[in-house]
């Protein structure tokens, strides 16, 4: 098939990524720097036999797209940062209950109201952290307009697959820019489907723990269960068993942790001889690639270690890479955060740095340099 280049935004590239991932139903509310997501989504969902609402605030939209996923239709919302805190508790519903279902943050300046129209990085801990309680996470974070696409893609397979809301973390700076992006055909994108029960209804176990990730049975079609985000048994009604707590819980966070190698995913440039590396993810890892070409061009070997999986955290990759180089910069647009997780992961084995900006600016290439040049 002959593939038509376009010109798309970042924000509509995410949206078409979750037509061609089966998304049939989104819920959200006007939030910049990701209002375009709604709106081309109102646009497209119509025409694929979908639904779009916009609802009051970002609280019923999480719960709106809780309640199409168990209904059996894939579910996205998507907002930024005042956005994402609002969500946090219908989120944290859904990570109990094991719904899936996908959530963009086009991250912006905070905190509170903040920087609207300005990018930023600033979400990364609260996409880990945000929720109350233990809880799994999975995010994502692009860093091209053709990334968002297929990011956005993978966002909801990895969701349907491990019963988990996935989090798209993208910045306004990429959510707003345009890029060449050729789609493929829908017969080339790899979709996956929830595993539904195939039991009799009387003998179905929602969160049946003889498996990491029980079966999901759609509403409407013949099985009753029940739901609720109080711990609870394989039945899904609530429980006060120490033993049954423990287990379930655990099963939640292992479910993810058994697989890290099926769900962490990172790209490497100029990797292989390099003395020193950059790590960097979403717009930052753009000007990171400029700095680190420069950096070759005046004889340092400097390469980029770029994580498209955020969270779980690639801590085995970064634990090796520390091995072997004299230090890591961190370029990211907060005041220090993912920064702590490289450094965790380093585990003492190399000089670890940041370069930070929380400005309406992004990190410049020279920026980086400047700090890649300090071990020179």
């Amino acid at each position: 098939m002959q593939r038509q280049p376009l010109l798309m935004q970042g924000n509509e590239a995410c949206g078409e990524g979750a037509i061609y991932a089966g998304c049939r139903f989104f819920a959200g509310y006007p939030i910049t720097p990701s209002s375009e997501i709604a709106e081309y989504m109102a646009m497209r969902l119509p025409q694929v036999g979908g639904i779009f609402i916009q609802m009051e605030d970002e609280i019923g939209s999480m719960g709106a797209v809780i309640g199409a996923s168990l209904g059996g239709v894939k579910s996205m919302t998507a907002t930024s940062g005042p956005g994402f805190s609002l969500k946090q508790e219908n989120l944290g519903y859904a990570y109990m209950t094991e719904i899936p279902c996908v959530v963009v943050n086009v991250m912006r300046g905070g905190p509170s109201t903040g920087m609207p129209t300005g990018p930023s990085q600033s979400d990364v801990m609260q996409a880990r952290w945000g929720t109350h309680g233990d809880h799994p996470t999975i995010a994502l974070t692009p860093s091209t307009v053709e990334e968002i696409f297929y990011e956005t893609i993978r966002a909801f397979n990895l969701s349907e697959k491990y019963r988990i809301p996935v989090i798209l973390l993208t910045d306004e700076i990429i959510g707003h820019m345009r890029e060449k992006i050729e789609l493929p055909d829908p017969s080339e994108v790899e979709v996956i489907e929830r595993v539904k029960p195939v039991c009799p209804p009387e003998e179905y176990l929602p969160y049946d723990s003889r498996y990491d990730v029980p079966p999901l049975a759609v509403f409407g079609e013949g099985y009753r269960f029940h739901v609720t985000g109080l711990n609870h048994n394989d039945k899904g009604f609530p429980t006060n068993v120490n033993r049954i707590i423990q287990e379930q819980e655990e099963r939640m966070i292992n479910k993810i942790k058994k697989n890290a190698a099926d769900i962490i995913k990172y790209e490497t440039y100029m990797i292989d001889d390099a003395e020193g590396v950059v790590f960097a993810f979403g717009s930052s890892a753009r000007s990171a690639k400029a700095a680190v070409n420069e950096a070759r061009r005046m004889g340092m070997k400097v390469g980029i270690f770029k994580p498209l999986t955020i969270w779980p955290f690639p801590e085995d990759a970064i634990y090796d890479i520390a091995g072997s180089v004299k230090f890591i910069v961190v370029p990211e647009l907060n005041l220090g955060q993912i920064i702590y997780e490289v450094e965790r992961a380093s585990k003492g084995r190399t000089e670890v740095v940041g370069v930070n900006r929380v400005d309406p600016e992004p990190i410049t290439p020279q920026q980086i340099l400047d700090r890649i040049l300090e071990f020179k």
